[in-house]
């Protein structure tokens, strides 16, 4: 039997229960904003080396535990260890941000990919969960993660990020067969993945869907929600007060929120781009919401930051009966690096002041 977590409003959170206040966490939570984290990766001379190393890892995973009363620690890594472990050869280059020795380009790079083994190639993360997990001593919840299938290969194809899709769209529409391919052994993958996370101690899992966003109606559907709710259908969670909630978030996923909200998930993240209001009363209280303020707010005032948390916080409610069970505050993406880690403070404070039962 495992021992209770002193700070358990997350899972409460996102099985709809009460909690005595909103819980929130922040995506990039552990990051290039706090001057302890730039510490670290100067320590560790490159981000693969702090990301490869679990002690570093948990580390910056506990960074900023240590500043904010926060309601989840997320495991410090990568979406794209998976196809680096693959054979795919991810590196770094400044200023551009993550790139592949050898992008997949033909039908052929796809059949030679397949599952990378969990406890040799991803060791490292399952590694560091289990650090993390001793060092967190059941204080809040570890989070683990992965890139959504589609978000993986959209890396994969083109070689590193892109701001057309160029190459991954025309393979789409030139040769669907090899990409569903490419996606069906990502979600192998994203599954296996997941599943060590959760057996080395992650208590909930997430997928991000960075780029769901940059595809039409019929193609989100086929290539990108198609795969999600296989992982969300096949991902073994348990069951009960001791189901992994498994939360999906995706950029530009506010068209299709009814469909992911029935996909089997416990948890969907959204964006600034809907309202929480709208959010609630298209799901119909089926999942919990994740989310929304704009990381933008991060760089006004704090008093204009306290009123757009208590919007979102109300927003939220208003959607959901006058209740606020079943929210996790969080950003609708990822705090920035010139980010002022005092605002970040600020949001945090602003969140459990505001929504305390």
């Amino acid at each position: 039997m495992s021992i209770p977590l002193k700070n358990d409003r997350l899972l409460r959170a996102l099985r709809r229960e009460p909690v005595d206040c909103t819980p929130v966490w922040l995506m990039r939570q552990a990051g290039r904003y706090l001057p302890e984290y730039r510490a670290t990766r100067a320590r560790a001379g490159s981000f693969l080396a702090m990301a490869k190393t679990p002690e570093l890892a948990c580390e910056v995973t506990l960074q900023p535990l240590a500043r904010f009363p926060l309601d989840a620690a997320i495991l410090f890594s990568d979406i794209l260890t998976i196809p680096d472990a693959m054979g795919l050869g991810l590196y770094f280059v400044d200023g551009e941000g993550p790139k592949f020795e050898r992008p997949v380009r033909s039908a052929a790079d796809v059949d030679r990919l397949g599952v990378p083994d969990m406890e040799t190639g991803l060791r490292y993360v399952m590694d560091a969960v289990r650090l993390i997990r001793r060092e967190l001593a059941d204080t809040v919840p570890l989070i683990g993660f992965s890139g959504s299938p589609w978000t993986l290969a959209c890396y994969m194809v083109e070689g590193g990020g892109s701001d057309n899709f160029a190459r991954i769209k025309a393979l789409l529409l030139d040769d669907p067969a090899t990409l569903h391919r490419l996606l069906s052994v990502n979600t192998d993958a994203v599954i296996a993945y997941l599943s060590a996370q959760r057996a080395a101690g992650a208590q909930v899992l997430q997928v991000f869907d960075t780029w769901g966003g940059v595809l039409s109606p019929a193609m989100y559907r086929e290539f990108s929600l198609r795969y999600l709710t296989r992982i969300a259908r096949e991902l073994e969670r348990g069951d009960g007060a001791s189901r992994t909630p498994l939360i999906l978030f995706g950029k530009g996923n506010a068209p299709y929120l009814e469909e992911l909200a029935a996909s089997g998930c416990e948890g969907l993240g959204v964006d600034w781009t809907v309202t929480l209001e709208e959010a609630a009363r298209r799901t119909h209280g089926a999942v919990a919401l994740q989310g929304n303020l704009d990381p933008a707010t991060l760089y006004a005032t704090p008093d204009a930051i306290g009123r757009q948390v208590r919007i979102a916080l109300d927003s939220f409610a208003a959607g959901n009966g006058g209740s606020r069970d079943g929210h996790v505050f969080n950003l609708g993406h990822g705090l920035s690096p010139d980010m002022n880690p005092d605002h970040v403070a600020v949001l945090v404070e602003a969140v459990h002041s505001h929504s305390t039962r």
